[in-house]
C-alpha cells in the first residue's frame, strides 16, 4: 500500500518523459519512452500515489529554424505541425500525461529568462568564444578529444568546426559536489552502468568537467538572453528547465506555486541512454546553482533497435507505434514495447517478433485463459462464481506462485525493471493454462463427487485472472477493464491483491465470455507491412532522387568562374517550372561584409533573412567595397545546399548579373528581409 505524508494525503510522485526535439515525427523508439513512463504512472496511481506525469516538446534551435526556411513557414508553424503529430501518437498509445509542456510556451520562455538572469547575477555565467565541434542533429558541442574520426560521440553522424562569441556556465566550478552527491546516492542513476559512464567519460575523466555553453548568435530561433538580444538561450537551460516551470517554478516569484512545492523534486527523469550526460550532469548542476533540491532518480533506458541496427529515418528502417496499432492495436504495440525493452541492454523489434510475441503471450497465454475458464463458469456454474473448498494437489503452489507474483511485480516496477516485472506475471499464467491441463475440469464435471474440486479449481482460476489483470493494468489497461468486464468484479485495486490470495466474491455473476487478443495471420501482416514498407522507402527515395535531381539542374544552370563566381543560364540547361518553383529566392539585408582572407575574390557577407541570420560567401569582391554593400537589400537563393568555399561555409548564394563586370541584384528598401521573390 502507498505510505501517506505526515498531513494524511497521498503520498506524491512526480515522473516525467524527456521532451522530444519537434522535428519529425517520433518512431518506436522514441515513443516507447512515454509508454514506459505511463506504465509507471499508472502503477503508482494503482498503488494509491498522488502522480503528476509530465511530457512535452524541445521547439528552439538551429535544426527548427532550417526546417522552417526550407518549408516557407516560420519556425512556430513547422513546430505546431510536428508536435500534432506528437501528440496524436501520445494520445493514441492511451498515455495518462497531466501536461503537455511546449518550450514555446509564454510562461516556460518567461520563467527560463529569469532562470537565466539569476545565474548570470550569480556569477556562474560569463561571456566568451566557442570553437570546437559541432552536431546540428544533437545540438551538442564536442571537444577535439570527443569526436570520432570527424563524427558525433552521441549519433556517429559527422561534425563541424563552429566558433562564435557565446556565454558559459561555470561547470567545473560544481563538478566536485556532483561527484559527492553521485557517490551518497545510489539511487540517483539507473542503471548502475549509466553512473559510471557518467563519472568515468566526463566527471572523472583526463580532461574534466568543462564549462558549457549555454547561448548561440549563429541562429535567432530560441529565447533571448534578456540583456543581450545577439543570443538566444542555448538548449540546456532552455529545455532542461521545462521540469520546473511547467510546475509553475519562477526564480523571480516571492513564494512558488502549490504545484511545484507539492511536487519538487522530480522522482523519476525518464530519458533515453543517449541524453544521460545533459540530464545527470548538466541538469543537477543547474539546480544546484539554482538552490534547488536534485530529482530522487534519473532512468536512462536503452534503445529499441530494429532487428541488430539501429533505428533511424536516414537507413530507411523507421517503425511507427502508430503504424503496428493497426494490426496489433494499442494494448498489443503497449504490451511488446515493455515485455520487450531489458533493463539496461538495448531492445529489438522486428515484424516477427512482434507478431510472434502477440500470438504466444496475449493470444495464446493470457486470451486463451481468459476465453476457456469464464466459459468453462458459465458451463458449470450457470455464471456464477463458485466458492471455494480445502486446497489439493496443486492448488496450494498455485496460490503461493500468485502471492509471490505479487510480490515480485511490486518489486521490480519499483526498480523499473518493467519487462522483469511482465515475464512475472505471464509465468503465473503460464501456470494457470498448466493447472487446467493437471486439474482437467471436464472430467471432474462428470462426476457429482467431484463436484467441490470443481468449483475450487474454477474459483482458482478466475482468482488467478483477476490478479494478473490487476497486475497488468498499468501495461494493457483497455484489455485489463475487458477481463474485469468478463469476471464481473470490481476488485481491481491494487490493494486487492496484496492482501493475499481470495478477494473474488464467490455467488457474483461473471459476464459474457469474447476474444480480448485473437490470433494474427503472420503471413497475411508480414505480407501487407512488407508492402506498406516498400511504399515507404520507394516515397522516400523518390523524395531523394527529386532532390538530387533538382540539385543537379540548379548547378548545371550555374557554372562558377573562379571560386564563387556565376555564368548566366543559357538554353541548353533549360528547366521546368516545378524545378525552378523549388528555388527558394528570398531577400536579405546585408548586416556586415567582409574579405575572404585567402581569396581576392570572395566576399563574405552576414546576411539577415528575417528569419535568422546566416552567412554566404559570393565571388564579387572585385567588384564591390565591402562596406558599400553594408545595408543593402539583396535576392539571396535561401535554399541552396551549403558549401564551403576557401574555409568559410556558405549557406546561399546571391544574385548577380554579368561575367567580365559583375552587378548584384538589390532590392528596394521597402521590401521585407525575408520576404520571398516570386
Amino acid at each position: 500500500m502507498c505510505k501517506k505524508c505526515e498531513s494524511g494525503k497521498k503520498e506524491k510522485f512526480y515522473i516525467t518523459t524527456a521532451i522530444p526535439y519537434a522535428s519529425q515525427k517520433p518512431h518506436f523508439g522514441n515513443t516507447y519512452e512515454v509508454i514506459m513512463t505511463d506504465a509507471v504512472a499508472r502503477y503508482k496511481r494503482q498503488r494509491g500515489y498522488d502522480v503528476f506525469f509530465l511530457t512535452g516538446t524541445d521547439e528552439h534551435g538551429q535544426k527548427i529554424e532550417e526546417k522552417a526556411a526550407e518549408a516557407g513557414i516560420t519556425p512556430k508553424e513547422y513546430a505546431d505541425g510536428v508536435v500534432g503529430e506528437i501528440k496524436g501518437v501520445w494520445n493514441k498509445m492511451n498515455t495518462t500525461y497531466d501536461k503537455f509542456i511546449r518550450t514555446t510556451d509564454d510562461y516556460h520562455e518567461r520563467a527560463v529568462r529569469h532562470i537565466f538572469q539569476k545565474l548570470y547575477d550569480k556569477g556562474d555565467i560569463y561571456k566568451s568564444e566557442y570553437e570546437g565541434w559541432y552536431c546540428t542533429p544533437d545540438e551538442s558541442f564536442f571537444t577535439d578529444s570527443q569526436v570520432v574520426d570527424g563524427k558525433c560521440p552521441e549519433c556517429g553522424r559527422p561534425v563541424e568546426r563552429a566558433k562564435e562569441e557565446a556565454y558559459f556556465f561555470k561547470m567545473k566550478k560544481y563538478a566536485p559536489r556532483l561527484i559527492e552527491y553521485m557517490n551518497e546516492h545510489p539511487d540517483f542513476i539507473l542503471p548502475e552502468l549509466r553512473k559510471k559512464e557518467m563519472l568515468n567519460n566526463f566527471l572523472l575523466s583526463e580532461d574534466g568537467l568543462q564549462d558549457l555553453c549555454v547561448t548561440r548568435s549563429s541562429f535567432k530561433w530560441g529565447i533571448p538572453v534578456p540583456f543581450d538580444s545577439k543570443h538566444v538561450i542555448y538548449v540546456w537551460i532552455d529545455a532542461l528547465s521545462n521540469y520546473i516551470t511547467a510546475l509553475g517554478y519562477d526564480p523571480e516569484n516571492e513564494t512558488q506555486p502549490e504545484l511545484f512545492n507539492k511536487n519538487w523534486p522530480c522522482d523519476c527523469h525518464v530519458i533515453g541512454k543517449d541524453i544521460m550526460r545533459f540530464h545527470s550532469i548538466y541538469w543537477p548542476i543547474l539546480l544546484m546553482a539554482l538552490d534547488l533540491p536534485l530529482p530522487k532518480t534519473i532512468f536512462g533506458h536503452p534503445w529499441f533497435n530494429r532487428g541488430q541496427d539501429k533505428m533511424s529515418k536516414s537507413r530507411q528502417n523507421v517503425i511507427y507505434a502508430d503504424d503496428l496499432a493497426r494490426f496489433f492495436g494499442v494494448d498489443g504495440v503497449r504490451y511488446y514495447a515493455l515485455a520487450e525493452m531489458p533493463y539496461a541492454s538495448d531492445g529489438s523489434i522486428t515484424y516477427d517478433s512482434v507478431i510472434a510475441r502477440y500470438n504466444n503471450d496475449l493470444a495464446n497465454i493470457l486470451g486463451n485463459l481468459v476465453k476457456r475458464t469464464v466459459d468453462m463458469c458459465r458451463k458449470y456454474f450457470a455464471g456464477k462464481v463458485p466458492t471455494p473448498h480445502d486446497d489439493e494437489g496443486s492448488d496450494s503452489e498455485l496460490k503461493g506462485l500468485c502471492e509471490k507474483t505479487v510480490s515480485s511485480f511490486k518489486e521490480k516496477m519499483d526498480s523499473y525493471r518493467i519487462a522483469d516485472a511482465i515475464s512475472d506475471v505471464m509465468a503465473l499464467l503460464r501456470r494457470a493454462n498448466k493447472y487446467i491441463d493437471e486439474t482437467t475440469p471436464w472430467v471432474l464435471a462428470k462426476e457429482a463427487s467431484c463436484r467441490e474440486r470443481l468449483e475450487s479449481v474454477i474459483y482458482n482460476l478466475l482468482e488467478v485472472i483477476r490478479t494478473g489483470a490487476v497486475l497488468l493494468c498499468p501495461i494493457i489497461p483497455d484489455a485489463c477493464e475487458k477481463i474485469f468486464s468478463q469476471l464481473g468484479t470490481d476488485k481491481v485495486s491494487y490493494e486487492t491483491v496484496e492482501n493475499g490470495f481470495g478477494a473474488l466474491e464467490a455467488g457474483k455473476e461473471v459476464g459474457e465470455s469474447f476474444v480480448i487478443f485473437s490470433r494474427v495471420d503472420e503471413k497475411k501482416i508480414l505480407d501487407e507491412l512488407d508492402g506498406d514498407a516498400k511504399a515507404a522507402r520507394s516515397n522516400e527515395n523518390a523524395k531523394t532522387d527529386n532532390k538530387e535531381k533538382e540539385e543537379k539542374e540548379v548547378k548545371e544552370a550555374k557554372e562558377e568562374k573562379g571560386d564563387a563566381d556565376e555564368k548566366c543560364v543559357t538554353a541548353e540547361h533549360e528547366i521546368g517550372i516545378e524545378t525552378f518553383s523549388s528555388v527558394e529566392l528570398r531577400c536579405a539585408e546585408v548586416l556586415e561584409c567582409e574579405k575572404v582572407k585567402k581569396s581576392k575574390k570572395l566576399l563574405k557577407l552576414k546576411l539577415n533573412l528575417g528569419y535568422e541570420v546566416r552567412e554566404v560567401v559570393s565571388g564579387i569582391a572585385e567588384f564591390y567595397e565591402p562596406s558599400s554593400l553594408v545595408g543593402k537589400k539583396v535576392v539571396v537563393v535561401a535554399n541552396l545546399k551549403p558549401a564551403v568555399l576557401c574555409g568559410v561555409e556558405s549557406r546561399g548564394m546571391i544574385l548577380a548579373s554579368g561575367e567580365k563586370d559583375v552587378r548584384v541584384v538589390f532590392l528596394s528598401d521597402d521590401v521585407a528581409p525575408g520576404e520571398r521573390i516570386r
